[in-house]
């Protein structure tokens, strides 16, 4: 039986070339969607240029190679500093916002990304899970909110467990500090996750989707290994690791939210579609 979920790549993670031959991949390996990081597709493009080079002519061209691909673009990604308490970076990194922002539509993204890291080559204290930390991201997100607002684009914050939005009940907190209709989430459950908390990863996932449904706009989809003696656990392609997917899957069929693969490559990467395409089709028999 046929399988309708839009499942996408990250386009970065296909074999190596212009984005038009990346994205012929991702079309000829059936995929129907795709996550774009215009710093790790496009040779010689720099996020520090973002407000110079996103011009309404790049987004036509950028737009015409997904079409040409029956690709949709499921998420543009700007994964840039925004806990910063220096005011001169901190709004440079906001300007790279914004330009992506006001791009996304006129390309057809679905979804501009970004992660809350807070720790960088000039900025490692204070620890990511303090209040400090996560009133210093609040801050940074509040104007980018008000842009993603005035431009009509949903914005969607990506938890990780080792940065400032660590847990679902931060991220349900970030979303109860910052209340707009166009702020969103993406759920990585395996980035979670710890090496402590790995095999929890059923009731991270229930806790995810309990407090945050309704606010989840795109699914990462990965899986993981632990790995004797390793500190962080090992991300890998679906279904080469220890995860089950009832749960994701059937959620996923219940609001039909696309999702893209991370950590696949080009040889593995219909393996992982092929893999969760099956697990929801077992779903429905």
């Amino acid at each position: 039986m046929p399988i309708s979920l839009p499942i996408g790549l990250r386009l970065h993670d296909a074999a190596p070339g212009t984005l038009s031959q990346r994205l012929a991949m991702a079309r000829e390996q059936g995929f129907t969607c795709a996550h774009l990081a215009l710093s790790k597709t496009v040779e010689g493009f720099q996020m520090s240029q973002a407000a110079t080079r996103l011009t309404d002519a790049y987004a036509a061209e950028i737009k015409a190679l997904f079409d040409a691909n029956n690709q949709a673009c499921a998420l543009l990604g700007c994964y840039q500093q925004l806990t910063d308490p220096n005011p001169e970076t901190l709004a440079a990194t906001q300007n790279c916002y914004r330009a992506h922002l006001r791009f996304a539509p006129q390309m057809a993204a679905q979804l501009v990304g970004t992660e809350t890291p807070a720790g960088s080559l000039t900025f490692e204290k204070p620890a990511p899970q303090s209040e400090e930390a996560f009133h210093l991201f609040v801050n940074g997100l509040r104007p980018v909110v008000r842009w993603a607002e005035e431009e009509g684009v949903r914005l969607a914050v990506e938890p990780v467990a080792r940065h400032v939005i660590s847990t679902p009940e931060r991220a349900e907190r970030l979303l109860d500090e910052i209340k707009s209709d166009q702020l969103f989430i993406i759920l990585d459950v395996v980035n979670l996750l710890t090496s402590e908390t790995a095999m929890d990863y059923e009731a991270i996932t229930e806790d995810a989707i309990r407090r945050l449904d309704g606010r989840i706009a795109l699914l990462h989809m990965k899986d993981f290994v632990l790995e004797e003696g390793a500190a962080r656990l090992k991300a890998v392609a679906c279904g080469t690791g220890t995860m089950r997917y009832e749960q994701l899957m059937r959620y996923s069929l219940r609001r039909h939210l696309p999702m893209t693969l991370e950590n696949t490559r080009p040889d593995n990467a219909v393996f992982a579609r092929e893999y969760l395409e099956n697990a929801a089709r077992q779903l429905q028999k």
